[in-house]
């Protein structure tokens, strides 16, 4: 990849970006990426910015971001908006800490539903299947995710 400031191909940028090339045009639509001008009878160059503004959004997914709400945080990236991307991040912190919790719950259910399976001698329904039929009722309402 050259250096040069702006002379990147969609490819070349999407190759640097660890992406496919139409992964780029679907953040263009959304608008997290510019689109840059085409020049007559040319092709499109990206500059670093673009490829840095791609890393911002791949991190930002894998913490757990949709892409709404990198949107906003991305228009929140000059540095003087702290408050409210600490706001953002809280937000996002408190719902992994809340899917934590549902996975928590699910591991219990499904440990316990293996565990019957492994006690069940005879020709028994499987309890795993049997309540998966049942919707789990015999978990409270409170255990289920």
């Amino acid at each position: 990849m050259s250096k040069k400031h702006g002379s990147m191909t969609i490819g070349t940028l999407a190759k640097a970006a660890n992406m496919g090339v139409e992964t780029i045009r679907y953040y263009q639509r959304r608008g997290l990426i510019t689109e840059p001008e085409k020049p007559f009878g040319s092709i499109r160059h990206y500059d670093e910015q673009a490829l840095e503004r791609l890393h911002f959004i791949r991190t930002a997914q894998w913490l757990g971001f949709s892409l709404d709400e990198i949107g906003g945080l991305l228009m929140l990236q000059d540095g003087t908006h702290c408050d409210e991307a600490r706001a953002l991040g809280e937000q996002k912190l408190t719902s992994v800490r809340q899917k934590i919790l549902s996975l928590q719950r699910i591991e219990r259910a499904l440990d316990e539903l293996v565990q019957e399976c492994c006690v069940q001698q005879g020709n028994v329904y499987c309890p795993l299947i049997t309540s998966l039929h049942e919707g789990l009722e015999k978990f409270p309402l409170e255990e289920r995710p």
